[in-house]
């Protein structure tokens, strides 16, 4: 390993370069001679003198510092400093990204210290010869972003390293036989860094936790979650509270809600889904007008703010969606019992009741605690047989009860009515410039020892477009009710800002490649454009290509309390209100409706937005664990497919190979330039495409190409192909 060798002579150069530079820096404008500097550094045999002096002159001849009179020197501060967040590539270079500059500032390997991907950095900020990059240094480190990693050990005799997953990790980390905690040599394990003494190259470290043996599925899948510092188990305390709490209904929370137990109600929701957030009820008000009740799982009834398990909720901030389990925000006697809205039971909800008339449009609208009792669970699929025949089709739970006929009948008439309202609902959308995302979801389907025997794809049918169109009337309506109030009172909405020009006019471009095209004149054409074009690209082989270019061109979206509307969805006020089993966002819109309509005083703005950005930042973590295991899947999947040519689609161009996704399982790999014959491919930042150096011949985004898979790599979820030609 590199990092075991003795150090270098421009290593232990390039450390003194910065105790020199952070020594002037903290001297400020007191200039310091060789003597003074020797003395902070600790500096005493003459030798190491000699070298210090040397130095002082050599970065005074590189402008980096200067002499301010004869053997004295003060930091140039001509020179501009910055702080950013430190992104490190594969490659081992950096980049700060700030907002001081257009572009990311470039830092070279031997720049960047002992400062690690994420963390928070002050570094100088110069411009070198012959390149047109901004470049710099880091000079320190002001926030540390992680400590934890999770890595594979390598163990010889005296001592250990952890060679972490994590490629944009430039370093291994340093065990001593007494921190293996049980290790193994060859284990995967969750290591934390202790501690980085000034003249190492290398970390020292302590492992925390053996999480098993690389390549088995429970050790992969769990160092996803650790990866990413999150959570696979609740520790025993907060199930043994959780577990404690009454949660049983009592006559004063009957007193102190509108009791909807009367009203039909049913839930619509996936044929596996264990916790059921919201429900809807539906009742006929004349031959013109019908009541739509939106009842969300009541889950501030039960979460005390500040107790433990609410300070756990937090922290996690939202359920984790991995292929083969979910990770809850909440314990099962919450998520599964006692918040769940199951059928046949009654249960505390918060609600939005809308009077509605048969062209969609909302006459009357209350929000408020309620009790409501649902009388059906439907899944999707149940739905859909309703809205697709027109014909009645009773649920599984239905018959083992006694539910009457007319029970039957209105659930039925519900169905096809609230899907007929949510049709004119999504039209509306559209008109008003919201964005059509259909996107294709990968599923797989799972043997009992968590293999992938299959894989399908999950589209949204009506009956996901009915639940979804009034779970978006009950956000905005709620996020409307408090942002039109005076005075203005702290929020907590989902905002997502318009899309980057540049990024759009790239698109426009990329998609040129296919026969399509972008109107990106104003607001409207944008819109109206990216639905035709993800209209016109449905059931062709680059959809799935195209739509995830478009949501990449796309803003991100967060929770904030400065509203600037939802660009997406085409709406001036937006919030999540209708899933607080999983959000911890929707918990906090829960409690605050309540505490404005106990007229409560105005809370913190500050305290909330500092709550916003960190459930928005735990959401995009999700996320990124959530498409890991998928990705760990897919290879999984394609090592028993080994000797098959697939058909499939260009999905990126890097300068060291193309990345292809095939179009029957969504698997996506690389052919690496490498291993691409009969030619030197070169990649073509202009044209995104890898072009051979002596017949000419292109390979660009979008084009179609076979492939066969060459290598799978679970442990650094790593899928290789070759390019096969096929006549």
């Amino acid at each position: 390993m590199s990092i075991g060798k003795k150090k270098s002579r421009s290593k232990s150069n390039n450390d003194l370069t910065h105790r020199i530079i952070k020594t002037l820096r903290d001297a400020g404008d007191n200039p310091q001679n060789y003597k003074q500097v020797a003395a902070k550094l600790k500096i005493t045999d003459a030798n190491s003198r000699n070298v210090l002096i040397k130095s002082l002159h050599s970065l005074a001849l590189t402008k980096k510092i200067k002499e301010v009179e004869r053997g004295k020197y003060k930091l140039n501060f001509n020179e501009k400093y910055i702080e950013g967040r430190l992104d490190i590539s594969a490659k081992g270079n950096g980049y700060i990204i700030t907002d001081a500059y257009d572009s990311d500032i470039f830092i070279k390997p031997k720049f960047l210290g002992k400062a690690l991907n994420g963390d928070i950095v002050k570094g100088i900020v110069f411009n070198r010869r012959n390149s047109g990059k901004i470049e710099g240094e880091i000079i320190d480190i002001i926030h540390r972003d992680k400590i934890s990693y999770v890595g594979t050990v390598q163990l010889s005799k005296r001592f250990a390293f952890v060679v972490p997953d994590d490629d944009k990790m430039h370093v291994d980390i340093f065990v001593s036989l007494s921190d293996l905690n049980g290790a193994n040599d060859g284990d995967k394990v969750i290591v934390d860094i202790i501690d980085w003494p000034q003249r190492s190259e290398a970390p020292n470290g302590k492992i925390i936790k053996v999480l098993g043996i690389p390549g088995e599925h429970n050790t992969e899948i769990h160092s996803i979650l650790a990866a990413y510092n999150l959570p696979y188990e609740f520790d025993k305390h907060i199930i043994d509270y959780a577990n404690n709490l009454d949660t049983r209904i009592s006559e004063n929370d009957i007193k102190s809600r509108r009791d909807m137990r009367d009203i039909l109600t049913f839930t619509i929701d996936p044929k596996d889904a264990k916790d059921f957030d919201d429900a809807i009820s539906y009742q006929v008000i004349d031959k013109d007008h019908f009541e739509v009740g939106i009842h969300i799982a009541d889950v501030s009834h039960y979460l005390e703010p500040g107790s433990i398990l609410d300070k756990e909720a937090y922290s996690r901030a939202t359920s984790v969606y991995l292929v083969d389990r979910v990770v809850p925000m909440l314990p099962e006697v919450l998520s599964n019992e006692a918040c769940s809205l199951r059928p046949h039971e009654d249960k505390l909800t918060f609600s939005a009741v809308f009077k509605m008339d048969k062209k969609g449009k909302v006459k009357d609208q209350w929000i408020g605690r309620t009790i409501t009792h649902s009388n059906a669970r439907f899944s999707y699929e149940e739905a859909q047989i309703i809205i697709s025949t027109k014909e009645r089709f009773v649920p599984a739970d239905i018959s083992l009860t006694t539910q009457s006929y007319d029970v039957d009948l209105n659930l039925f008439n519900a169905i096809i009515t609230l899907n007929d309202t949510a049709k004119i609902l999504r039209k509306d959308r559209m008109i008003n410039g919201a964005i059509s995302f259909d996107k294709v979801e990968v599923k797989f389907d799972l043997n009992d020892q968590a293999n992938p025997v299959g894989v399908f794809f999950k589209t949204s049918q009506d009956a996901n477009k009915l639940i979804e169109e009034f779970m978006l009337l009950a956000n905005r309506s709620v996020a409307e009710f408090i942002g039109n109030q005076k005075p203005i009172k702290p929020f907590v909405y989902r905002i997502h800002n318009e899309p980057d020009e540049q990024k759009l006019n790239d698109l426009k471009q990329l998609v040129g490649n296919f026969g399509y095209d972008i109107n990106v004149r104003n607001r409207r054409t944008i819109a109206a454009s990216l639905n035709k074009l993800l209209s016109d690209i449905k059931g062709k082989k680059e959809q799935n290509l195209i739509d995830t270019l478009t949501i990449r061109t796309m803003s991100k979206a967060e929770y904030s309390t400065q509203n600037i509307g939802h660009y997406g969805l085409s709406f001036d006020y937006y919030s999540h209100f209708t899933s607080p089993i999983r959000r911890y966002p929707d918990v906090m819109v829960h409690r605050l409706l309540q505490h404005y309509l106990d007229q409560g005083a105005t809370p913190n703005a500050v305290a909330l937005e500092e709550q916003c950005k960190h459930c928005s930042e735990m959401e995009y973590t999700a996320t990124r664990a959530e498409r890991d295991s998928i990705k760990y899947m897919q290879i999984k999947y394609m090592q028993n497919h080994d000797n098959r040519i697939f058909n499939g689609v260009i999905s990126g161009v890097t300068d060291w190979g193309i990345y292809v996704e095939i179009i029957e399982n969504k698997c996506e790999g690389m052919v690496r330039m490498r291993d691409m014959k009969n030619d030197h491919f070169i990649f073509n930042q202009t044209s995104y495409s890898a072009v051979g150096q002596r017949t000419g011949q292109s390979y660009q985004l979008g084009d179609a190409v076979s492939v066969r898979v060459k290598s799978c790599d679970l442990v650094k979820k790593h899928l290789d192909f070759y390019l096969v030609d096929v006549d």
